[in-house]
């Protein structure tokens, strides 16, 4: 089998690396918790010519988890090695390879626990995610799933489900989506891969979420009230376990850290220096010592549930409230999301409009000239791309746009390249404008607003952020899970690098590759007090968003799955904060937003303003 039978990418240096394609087996969605059923790993050299094979089934010491959908029975896996007995042969094969799946985040976060629970090192430094260079390279396939890629690609498909099977169609979808970005010129989305053989990576176990609102600080004197934060610090004569289970069975929301949301700090040494007791200090923070403490938990008034509140009215148009800390941004900021008319469902790109079906590459002009070119796009009914893909049907150039370095591979492909003029008076779409298949996408404004689908709730949303590779600098996808009075319930809800993962599992961060990062939400999964997921990008480091350009933001129920929604946000020149998009409730509904609201501050701001603590 040959990676490059359609193009011979050895002789590309931007595309030829050793591969390890590998596709696993599960029994369960969860890492940490689930285990490796079965895995495929097949290798290739950077010609393309295999040159290694190995599958095997796994005994998980566990249950086997959907059958129905893996066919793996306990009994069929009961006479199969353990992972320890092959980790050495499988780390072996990916030793000095750059690891490819599709999906790659779930297959290396499985074999990442799996290692961990062997006590060895995970050789893999580079993945590079099947899903994530199709995104770029936008085949009009039904979906980006599997099945759907290889129906589009022409591979062969026998059995779904089976890793060997599975790895198998991988290489031939990989192949003829190696050859297509090669032919576009597309960047590989190449993922460093830190050392991951440390089982303390993995999240920390879920914290049991608090039912209450919180009532604010505790004035000396009064009584504790459910859903109060309280942070512990110091040495105690009753056990911290102890406390924090008398506590949490109180109605209490107990805080890892201490913030100006904190309602009381328990120590029985004030002067202690700690990090806590200084910050509770520096903030005003009540604090009480353990003998009051027990001595008020006994007696905590009821609290109000999140349950019975109903949600914040929200208008259509409008951007959400700046965290409490945040500044208003100056004038050379982005605008408010509320001076720009926003309409509850756009007319999508498929309406009777000009560009009904045109995906349109703006290149060169000034930051404000591109921003504005991408919005009468979008205007005209069409669709603002912010790299060169296979769904490109129309560039257009601004003074410098010649010199950018896509421009010769545009040239080679014969895509129409217009004046900045023809955005004035378009011509109608040409009848030989294909129809794609995620046609039915709505394109959203900035501050534009859809519903989603009251069945989708059982399933993940995965919203999207993507950015053409400007300069060198680090982006950061974070986000909040805030409750009715824009905070996070404890400092767990702030998932970012770091912390990949809330407590309750409900909101993830998944890297996709170097310039596209994407936060799944599982709404069933959200706890009470959650009413809105808050997405944003901070840049780490003194590069502006300005020199980022525009992201493309895409909304779609699944990893795989056809975009619901996308949005195309420009900042204005100096922002280094942006706010992305929200998914926040509207009664009985749940809605996302296209925001694009830019701060000149950089995360740790933003961060405090939603009530987490930054040491």
């Amino acid at each position: 089998m040959s990676l490059a039978t359609a193009l011979d990418v050895s002789q590309l240096p931007d595309y030829a690396y050793d591969w390890a394609l590998v596709d696993v087996e599960t029994s369960g969605l969860i890492a940490r918790r689930d285990r490796i059923l079965s895995i495929a790993v097949l290798t290739f050299g950077p010609d393309g010519t295999q040159t290694g094979e190995y599958s095997t089934l796994l005994n998980p010491g566990c249950d086997p988890g959907p059958v129905h959908i893996h066919g793996l029975t306990a009994e069929r896996l009961s006479g199969a090695p353990a992972f320890e007995q092959v980790a050495g042969r499988i780390g072996a094969l990916l030793q000095d390879r750059v690891m490819v799946a599709h999906n790659a985040q779930f297959d290396y976060d499985f074999l990442a626990h799996e290692f961990a629970r062997t006590r060895l090192h995970l050789p893999v430094t580079q993945r590079l995610c099947t899903l994530a260079l199709n995104r770029r390279v936008e085949p009009p396939a039904a979906d980006l799933s599997l099945a759907s890629l290889a129906a589009h690609y022409g591979v062969p498909q026998t059995s779904a489900h089976d890793a060997l099977d599975d790895t198998r169609v991988l290489a031939g979808i990989f192949r003829s989506s190696l050859s297509e970005a090669a032919r576009l010129d597309v960047p590989l989305p190449l993922v460093p891969c830190p050392p991951r053989q440390d089982p303390q990576f993995a999240p920390n176990p879920p914290k049991t979420p608090c039912t209450y609102r919180n009532p604010g600080r505790l004035t000396p004197g009064d009584p504790l009230v459910q859903g109060m934060k309280i942070a512990i610090t110091g040495e105690t004569a009753t056990s911290r376990a102890e406390l924090v289970a008398r506590a949490v069975a109180a109605g209490l929301n107990i805080m890892s850290s201490v913030s100006r949301h904190t309602s009381a700090l328990v120590t029985n040494d004030s002067a202690s220096g700690s990090a806590k007791a200084r910050r509770a200090i520096a903030e005003g923070v009540t604090v009480i010592d353990e003998h009051t403490f027990l001595k008020l938990l006994g007696e905590v008034r009821p609290g109000t549930p999140h349950e019975n509140q109903a949600p914040k009215k929200t208008p259509e148009a409008a951007a959400p409230a700046a965290p409490p800390t945040t500044p208003t941004p100056p004038p050379a900021a982005t605008a408010a999301v509320a001076d720009v008319p926003a309409p509850r469902r756009p007319e999508p790109k498929h309406s009777a409009k000009p560009f009904g079906r045109r995906r349109v590459l703006i290149l060169g002009g000034t930051h404000e000239e591109a921003s504005a070119a991408r919005a009468r796009v979008v205007e005209l009914g069409g669709a603002a791309a912010i790299n060169l893909s296979a769904g490109v049907t129309d560039v257009v150039l601004f003074p410098g746009g010649e010199l950018d370095r896509r421009m010769t591979r545009i040239t080679a492909l014969g895509l129409p390249v217009h004046a900045h003029g023809w955005l004035g008076s378009p011509a109608s779409e040409p009848a030989d404008v294909p129809a794609q298949d995620g046609a039915m996408t709505d394109v959203l404004p900035r501050g534009g607003v859809i519903d989603l689908p009251t069945l989708s709730t059982a399933g993940h949303w995965h919203v999207s952020a993507s950015w053409a590779q400007q300069t060198n600098c680090e982006i950061d996808v974070v986000a909040f899970v805030l409750d009715e009075d824009e905070q996070v319930s404890c400092d767990g809800d702030f998932v970012f690098y770091s912390a990949p993962e809330s407590p309750d599992g409900a909101v993830r961060l998944l890297c996709d590759g170097p310039t596209e990062q994407s936060i799944a939400v599982g709404l069933a999964a959200l706890p009470p007090a959650a009413h809105r997921i808050a997405i944003a990008a901070a840049i780490d480091g003194a590069a502006t968003f300005g020199d980022i350009g525009a992201v493309q933001m895409t909304l779609a129920p699944g990893v795989d799955a056809p975009a619901t929604a996308q949005a195309t946000l420009d900042a204005a020149t100096s922002e280094r904060t942006l706010l992305l998009a929200e998914i926040y409730r509207r009664g009985p509904r749940w809605r996302f937003r296209a925001v694009g609201q830019g701060y000149d501050h950089g995360l740790e701001t933003l961060v405090r303003g939603y009530g987490v603590d930054v040491e």
